[in-house]
């Protein structure tokens, strides 16, 4: 049966999952109103200069984020178009908690023997959007759980691995290293993996503020995929906010 995202879902999930980042931001616009009523000062007009900005980051964060994650069609992979997948290949995707692709790719590659790891880890990363998320949402049938440095499949066995909005999680360089270095082993010659991010950018912080710093920066991707041994083999934006990083080992 063919999946079906609810309107609006992606951004309903982002505000329910970040609530506390929602709620911070409503409860101090209502403190300057307050302010601003009680209190007759000229200093309040920063006040209300702060009100306009605040009150305008968020919305603005809201409306790409519906953009991103409902309108463009991210979810609908027509994007991998552009990316040589045989359909009887063998992949992985790869998520950090919060699964919204598996079903899709099994979908997208109805021959395709698709397994679906979660490298997942409390004690590492520690988003607590991620908790929230998994409480909402169920694994993916079959799910194996892995570590970053350690995934659990034979050298040269995968045709093509997918880390979907996942992999910035992993917060220290060094690991993240190591996660690719796994990925590189476990991938075939002439295989591709598929890298979907943010980027700490300019679009990305005209649309999320400061938000943008959960981002890594274009630089830190190509250093980690370099010291990994894959090279970058096709680059392109499904949206101004959302990059994808076509990837091949090094000789391939």
């Amino acid at each position: 049966m063919e999946s079906v995202r609810r309107p609006s879902q992606g951004v309903k999930n982002i505000i329910r999952f970040n609530w506390h980042f929602y709620l911070l931001s409503v409860c101090l616009l209502i403190v300057i109103v307050l302010l601003n009523i009680f209190f007759n000062s000229p200093y309040l007009i920063f006040g209300r200069i702060l009100f306009v900005l605040l009150a305008a980051a968020i919305l603005v964060s809201t409306l790409t984020s519906y953009y991103v994650y409902d309108l463009s069609g991210l979810y609908k992979l027509k994007w991998l178009e552009r990316v040589a997948i045989k359909g009887n290949s063998r992949i992985v995707n790869i998520h950090s908690g919060f699964d919204e692709t598996s079903v899709l790719l099994a979908e997208k590659y109805p021959d395709a023997e698709l397994m679906v790891f979660d490298f997942y880890d409390p004690l590492k990363h520690t988003e607590v959007s991620i908790k929230r998320a998994r409480k909402a949402y169920p694994s993916y049938k079959g799910t194996t759980h892995v570590n970053t440095d350690s995934i659990s499949m034979n050298n040269n066995s995968v045709d093509n691995v997918f880390a979907i909005l996942a992999a910035h999680e992993i917060r220290d360089e060094d690991e993240r290293i190591m996660f690719f270095r796994e990925i590189n082993r476990i991938l075939k010659p002439g295989g591709s993996v598929v890298v979907v991010e943010h980027l700490r950018d300019v679009p990305n912080f005209l649309a999320y503020n400061f938000g943008f710093f959960h981002f890594l920066p274009k630089s830190s991707w190509y250093r980690v995929f370099k010291d990994a041994s894959l090279g970058v083999f096709d680059e392109f934006r499904i949206t101004p906010f959302i990059t994808v990083f076509v990837l091949e080992k090094y000789g391939a």
